[in-house]
């Protein structure tokens, strides 16, 4: 898992900053009903999406929330006075306090199903009857593209899946919330050379493949051998799932 109070620093400039926020903004938004006037975020990061939520709306109020204090420090220079640092598992807020509630690459990066299912059931207890809850679902297979990096890749030890569309929609159904709609968007930006998987190697970012291990290494030479070491590949395609809870 990498450390995200390292990874702060550079995230945005890691990951699409601003062409892909906007993108996912837009694509939760859409998911997201004109009248809603609370919205939380969870999981907000630097709040590079977050802030985009809060100014596309008048009159809807966004609260960000993030465990990491690195993350909810940046989060809180572009959103002042609306960032909590929190657990989504045990979300500090009263029940029925939120018309919407998004948690935009959360569920994938959890320990377990259990973790899963109590974020899913928190955000259901926020959420006030009626309302909406939009999340990322299948962040890894978003991935593959079917480059040549994937090819090289697709050997490679698995960890189990923490966030398939179905198992998602199953912990949504046991807390009374109900398949309201789904999305996709690109992640702009997020297109993988061969070097830079190399570097993503090396820094963690593949679990089942930690950095110095003998089969690491074995992964790197092979990408190090693919053609246009620079040229980034597709970008992902990422997807959405939004519930709606029962009135």
């Amino acid at each position: 898992m990498l450390d995200y109070d390292k990874e702060a620093g550079d995230y945005d400039a890691l990951r699409g900053g601003e062409p892909r926020a906007e993108a996912a903004a837009r694509a939760v938004l859409g998911l997201v009903p004109e009248g809603a006037r609370r919205m939380l975020d969870i999981a907000c990061g630097t709040g590079i999406v977050t802030r985009r939520l809060a100014a596309a709306r008048d009159g809807m109020r966004v609260t960000g929330l993030d465990l990491t204090h690195a993350m909810a420090s940046r989060a809180a220079v572009r959103l002042p006075g609306s960032v909590v640092i929190g657990d989504g598992r045990r979300l500090p807020f009263r029940d029925g306090e939120f018309d919407a509630v998004s948690s935009v690459w959360l569920l994938h990066l959890l320990g377990g199903p259990e973790d899963v299912r109590a974020v899913v059931g928190e955000c259901a207890r926020v959420l006030r009857p009626g309302g909406v809850y939009v999340t990322t679902v299948d962040k890894a297979a978003s991935h593959n593209v079917g480059s040549d990096i994937d090819a090289v890749l697709a050997p490679r030890p698995r960890a189990p899946a923490m966030d398939p569309a179905a198992a998602v929609e199953e912990y949504a159904s046991e807390h009374g919330l109900r398949v309201a709609g789904h999305a996709r968007f690109p992640g702009r930006g997020q297109g993988r050379s061969p070097r830079r998987t190399v570097a993503d190697l090396r820094r963690g970012w593949f679990v089942t493949l930690p950095p110095g291990e003998p089969l690491a290494d074995a992964y790197a030479v092979r990408l190090a051998s693919l053609p246009d070491q620079d040229r980034p590949r597709p970008d992902p395609e990422f997807s959405l799932r939004a519930f709606r809870k029962s009135a």
